[in-house]
């Protein structure tokens, strides 16, 4: 065999949380596996790098929560999670527009025995007392939107957890190996074509995983799938998701599936970069505590009911409300009642801020219609102050702001109280949801229906889970829940022969 050929049981394309645990599935499983990443060691983990970490996944009772993080008594008494049935998560999944009802089903399903995994793989696992909890009036911690455990570190200890477990398990890491072509005989996968040091290299193996995300960080195909606006969106995680895995997939005659209008996008800081920067690791941009305040644009309006559902339900179409806005640009208003309640992003050093005592010390700072913005935020106090409900951050409060243009439905304070505070916000694209059709077993499927032999698919490679809303927590999950499919189907095809 000469220098430009290598032979593995298991090819997996890509490297990040997907692919990782594609990789150690099929490694557990006895298949000798080599995981093929574009970027270079230091900029390896694809988009679960940039991620919070945050996993949602279904549980029946505290009991089981309690045993997958080995809480103590002392821990226990301290929080308030109320239970995830698997019907719950798949409701969910169906309630955010995702086409593929086994897929669905299969992800809700496993989300916890995948959880259990991970974590006996050596993946750390906490409760995310910051973002999805608040403080209740005797003491305890109370859990809102069901996503209550992240990896430990955040995306960071997600990839290095796996790297780690990867390691142990035999995985050989190629990086700065861009995938580039399938090699296909008779509608089976035989390996895979890449591209590494200016030279093509042929990886043959006897089942390939792709697994190297959707092409949100591809000017040219979001332009042509989601719309020319798009082209203006920041790429919040890999500059190396190009669309590359489904390209081949595609040529190989594997089927579209999923909503291939559709992503999954947020506000992000206006300071933020035009793609991810893995000098500064994690996902600190992000501006998801909207709900506590206002949105306008520059015309000054507000455009969107900041309180329609929690975070975790709304933000990840909300980047597209943004993207529609005036130079894709809006502003989030806040208030000292609620500066307490703001994620820990919105005090990161480089943030785009801005601060004054009164509504019109601060339009005089902003870049927008001053007399409309006044105007609005008057008529906005006016309306929260009509409600009497209680404020309560944690759940659905039906503190409303009605009669106006966009009413607010939960969460309605009146922005008032000095010092108010404005964030420049824009459109940051995460993940795109259309991809290749596959199976319950992550096999890639034919138009016809018919499977790809030796060919299997994780995380955003795979359409048809999420359509044109999000529930927070679930890309993570899906990718490995699927990913350890891959991998199990994989060492198994390995071994059919």
């Amino acid at each position: 065999m000469s220098d430009n050929e290598m032979r593995a049981d298991v090819a997996v394309v890509g490297g990040g949380n997907a692919a990782l645990c594609a990789a150690l599935a099929a490694a557990q499983g006895g298949a000798g596996v080599v995981l093929l990443e574009a970027g270079g060691e230091a900029e390896a983990g694809g988009n679960s790098w940039f991620t919070d970490g945050a996993m949602r996944f279904a549980f029946d009772d505290f009991r089981q929560l309690r045993e997958l993080l080995r809480l103590s008594d002392e821990e226990c008494a301290k929080v308030e999670v109320p239970p995830y049935p698997v019907a719950d998560y798949l409701a969910d999944l169906r309630a955010a527009g995702g086409t593929e009802d086994e897929l669905m089903r299969t992800l809700a399903g496993q989300s916890r025995a995948t959880m259990q995994w991970m974590r006996d793989s050596g993946v750390k696992l906490e409760l995310v007392y910051d973002n999805q909890s608040h403080e209740t009036a005797d003491g305890k911690r109370r859990f809102f939107g069901n996503l209550n455990v992240r990896t430990h570190n955040r995306g960071i200890g997600l990839v290095g957890g796996l790297r780690d477990a990867c390691e142990r398990a035999g995985v050989v890491v190629c990086y700065e190996t861009r995938a580039c072509e399938l090699i296909m005989q008779d509608n089976k996968c035989k390996g895979v074509v890449a591209e590494c040091e200016n030279k093509k290299r042929l990886f043959y193996a006897k089942a390939v995983v792709l697994a190297c995300g959707g092409f949100e960080a591809n000017e040219t195909m979001r332009a042509e799938h989601l719309g020319e606006e798009w082209k203006h969106a920041r790429v919040r995680g890999s500059k190396h998701n190009n669309g590359d895995g489904i390209q081949m997939a595609l040529a190989a005659g594997a089927a579209k599936a999923g909503d291939w209008k559709g992503c999954h996008a947020v506000g992000t800081d206006f300071n933020s970069p035009h793609a991810g920067d893995f000098s500064l690791p994690g996902d600190i941009w992000k501006k998801h505590s909207y709900p506590y305040g206002i949105m306008v644009n520059k015309k000054g309006l507000r455009f969107v009911d900041e309180g329609a559902d929690l975070r975790n339900y709304t933000y990840a179409k909300y980047g597209r409300e943004i993207l529609k806005q005036p130079d894709a640009t809006a502003w989030q208003i806040f208030d000292a009642q609620t500066e307490p309640l703001l994620r820990s992003e919105y005090r990161h050093e480089r943030v785009a801020v801005l601060r004054a005592n009164t509504p019109e010390e601060l339009a005089a700072q902003m870049d927008i219609d001053r007399e409309q913005f006044l105007k609005t935020l008057s008529d906005y106090n006016n309306a929260a102050r009509k409600s009497t409900t209680k404020f309560n951050p944690a759940l659905k409060d039906g503190k409303s702001a009605r009669g106006l243009a966009v009413e607010k439905s939960h969460w309605a304070l009146p922005v008032c109280e000095p010092p108010l505070t404005a964030f420049a916000i824009t459109c940051g694209i995460t993940f795109t949801f259309g991809g290749v059709k596959a199976d319950a077993a992550a096999r890639i499927l034919t138009g016809e229906g018919e499977v790809i032999g030796g060919l299997f698919a994780a995380g955003e490679m795979i359409g048809g889970i999420f359509g044109g809303n999000y529930p927070g927590g679930s890309g993570l999950m899906s990718g490995a829940v699927f990913g350890r499919i891959a991998g199990v189907s994989a060492a198994r095809a390995r071994a059919a022969g």
